[in-house]
C-alpha cells in the first residue's frame, strides 16, 4: 500500500475527477456532500460505539471508508478554493498549539477515570 501526503491526495482527486468525473460538483453541492457523508460516519459510530443498533443493511457499512468519504468531498472543496491542505493543517497545528499547548494539560476533567 502506497502512503500518500495531503498534496498526493488533492492531486490524486483532481486527477481522478478530470479522468472520470467530467467535473467537480459546484462548491454548495460539495458541501452538501460532505455534510452528508460526516451525518453517515455519526450515524455509524452511534451503532458502533454509542447505544442504537444496527439496521440490517447498515451492518454493511465501514468507519474507514465512511471517513475516506469524508476526506475525498473535503478535498474537493480544498481543490476548487485552492485551499494547500497541507499548509492549512501545518498552520492549524501552529494555531492550536500556541491557543491550547497549557489548556489540556491543565484540564482536571480530562485526568478523570471513565465512568
Amino acid at each position: 500500500m502506497q502512503d500518500l501526503t495531503l498534496k498526493d491526495i488533492q492531486h490524486t482527486v483532481d486527477d481522478w475527477i478530470k479522468r472520470y468525473g467530467v467535473r467537480y460538483f459546484s462548491e454548495l453541492t460539495n458541501t452538501a456532500c460532505l455534510m452528508e457523508e460526516v451525518g453517515e460516519l455519526a450515524r455509524l459510530m452511534a451503532r458502533t460505539y454509542g447505544d442504537q443498533s444496527f439496521k440490517d443493511k447498515e451492518k454493511e457499512s465501514s468507519i474507514a471508508d465512511e471517513m475516506a468519504d469524508i476526506l475525498w468531498v473535503l478535498t474537493c472543496l480544498a481543490n476548487q478554493t485552492g485551499v494547500d491542505l497541507n499548509e492549512a493543517f501545518l498552520k492549524n497545528i501552529e494555531k492550536k498549539t500556541s491557543r491550547d499547548k497549557d489548556r489540556h494539560i491543565n484540564n482536571v476533567k480530562l485526568f478523570k477515570k471513565d465512568e
